[in-house]
């Protein structure tokens, strides 16, 4: 380390020593210049990709105004035999700006975690990037909580600094937030009374309580409330905002959907948390279903896929805890299921899409091999559409072999893997080899053309899968956990049609999953979502884990009578 002189201190007189004076010197300057050019090439890089998200953000709330000025239009001319069609558009168009907005939201959130700082306005963007905010309603109720300083109460209490109890007012920070409660609204006013003390002139005042999302008008109740509305009840934003208008509350369709994004960007590293437990799973169910997906800037839509992949081994009390983790992808290429399978080993019971078996086939003799469990009842749906369409007596037939498999499976329901794959053995086994043999004698007699031949091949085509349960008391006999999983998507999907974009899909898988697994664990997904948004942000990142569904179970069933009683006391 190079030695330091003070003004004070005598230099050396001698030429070698001055010499290496300055070399070292200079080399000291070398050392500082070099962290100052890193220093200065870390910022550029970091404003070079604010300013990409900060254009990015800035494109999509434009696009989004345009939007809402060509909805604006064709609400006035809607009318005539027309108007059914312009109402369909109308409600197109709506779900675009919502999820441009979603999705500019939850940049400018993520951003703005990744910097540890709440978003910022620039004030030169600010007339165009938001509209004001409307003062919240005067004729709701208000319950004010204050905040004294820590150890203050009354003012009592001697000040930390000189030891004096003389202190005086000066004024208060008042904020206000809409929070819902069943039935109605309210605004819980927060006051933080400041303090100053006569003697020292020390202030005290009570720490602001942290908000879910930075500098948001809504409680976590509200919130909680706005994303199971939209993924679990299936309401989109424009929608509530009619609901919410009928009881006087008004809600620009940019504050809801700013609000959603801040909630998929906070909730980011718990879905996160879910994702990992479930792919450490040693089996697991999977399927998709399509999703039309709008394009916003094109008048036509696409297919778009939401893939389930779900952890369930209550059949044997198995205590690991249950899960489904959702995603989204714009097709159905097999790279998608590669993709999110890539942490994964064990057993994967699916239909018989060809990107599994792809999957299956990489994935053999590797480290990390995938093995194919297939499904018993999708064979069979072969036969009993059969029996529906033509009530074939052979398909008639197979359909009763294949309910005496099940009998075995639902007694054995719950018990342990052990006893369940003894009694496989010695029960189902000899049933599933004469199945087999029937169908191969059965094939043989029948036009190979025919729809009960086709029907028998989906079987013994993938035989070897579908007897893989049998040796493994962990595994079920179908896949009916994973299409009990989905279910909820297709009613949404029957209720408004598509999501607005790729990023809407995205979106809505995170909701999914975590609103799927709270339902798992027999929680109200709104409440569970309310405490999530109440303590994450302050949680810390280490320990996400404990504000998964299972880990939060007991904790909302002890809240549950203090909830009824305040609820109950509101509404009175």
């Amino acid at each position: 380390m190079a030695q330091r002189f003070s003004p004070t201190q005598t230099l050396p007189t001698d030429v070698l020593s001055l010499q290496q004076l300055v070399l070292e010197r200079e080399a000291q300057l070398s050392v500082s210049e070099a962290e100052l050019a890193l220093r200065d090439a870390a910022l550029i890089v970091r404003d070079v990709e604010l300013s990409e998200r900060q254009a990015e953000v800035l494109h999509l709330r434009a696009f989004a105004e345009k939007l809402k000025l060509q909805i604006a239009v064709m609400k006035r001319l809607r009318f005539g035999r027309s108007s059914e069609k312009m109402d369909q558009e109308i409600a197109q168009l709506e779900l675009i700006v919502e999820d441009l907005e979603t999705t500019a939201a939850a940049h400018e959130h993520a951003a703005a975690a990744k910097l540890k700082t709440p978003p910022q306005d620039d004030p030169a963007e600010k007339q165009a990037k938001k509209p004001a905010r409307n003062p919240l309603p005067e004729h709701l109720g208000r319950d004010t909580v204050t905040i004294e300083p820590a150890g203050h109460g009354s003012g009592a209490c001697p000040c930390p600094e000189c030891g004096k109890n003389q202190w005086r007012s000066l004024g208060e920070d008042v904020t206000e937030h809409l929070e819902l409660v069943p039935e109605h609204f309210k605004v819980v006013r927060t006051r933080r009374p400041k303090y100053s003390c006569a003697g020292c002139q020390t202030i005290v005042q009570g720490t602001a309580p942290s908000r879910a999302i930075a500098r948001g008008i809504f409680g976590p109740g509200l919130l909680a409330h706005l994303v199971v509305s939209k993924y679990c009840d299936h309401q989109p934003l424009h929608r509530q905002i009619g609901i919410y208008a009928r009881q006087g509350v008004e809600l620009a369709s940019s504050t809801l959907s700013d609000a959603v994004g801040g909630i998929e960007a906070i909730t980011a590293p718990l879905t996160d948390a879910l994702y990992k437990h479930i792919m450490s799973a040693a089996k697991l169910h999977t399927d998709d279903t399509p999703v039309t997906v709008l394009q916003p800037g094109r008048k036509s839509s696409k297919t778009g896929r939401l893939w389930t992949y779900v952890r369930d081994d209550t059949g044997w009390h198995d205590p690991t805890p249950a899960g489904v983790w959702f995603a989204y992808s714009p097709d159905r290429k097999a790279d998608h299921p590669r993709s999110h399978l890539k942490d994964f080993s064990g057993y994967l019971q699916a239909d018989a899409y060809g990107g599994y078996s792809k999957l299956y086939e990489e994935r053999q003799g590797s480290d990390k091999p995938i093995i194919e469990v297939a499904c018993w009842a999708h064979a069979r749906r072969e036969f009993y559409e059969l029996v529906k369409a033509s009530d074939s007596p052979l398909a008639h037939e197979a359909v009763r072999r294949i309910a005496e498999l099940y009998k075995i499976e639902h007694a054995i329901r719950g018990q342990s893997a052990a006893h369940r794959q003894e009694v496989r053995q010695t029960q189902a086994l000899p049933l599933l080899n004469n199945l087999h043999a029937w169908m191969i004698d059965t094939h043989s007699k029948v036009s190979r053309k025919s729809a009960i031949a086709e029907a028998i091949r989906y079987s013994t085509n993938r035989w070897e899968a579908l007897v893989r349960y049998t040796s493994d008391g962990r595994l079920e006999i179908d896949n009916n956990i994973a299409e009990r999983s989905i279910r909820p998507v297709a009613l949404g999907r029957k209720n408004y049609m598509f999501a607005g974009s790729d990023e809407g899909g995205k979106r809505a898988a995170a909701m999914y999953s975590l609103i799927g697994t709270a339902k798992m664990h027999g929680l109200n997904p709104e409440a569970y979502l309310k405490y999530v948004l109440t303590h994450i942000a302050d949680h810390k990142i280490n320990k996400i884990d404990e504000l998964l569904p299972w880990n939060l179970a007991e904790k909302l069933e002890a809240l549950k009578p203090h909830r009824q009683n305040t609820e109950q006391a509101l509404a009175a």
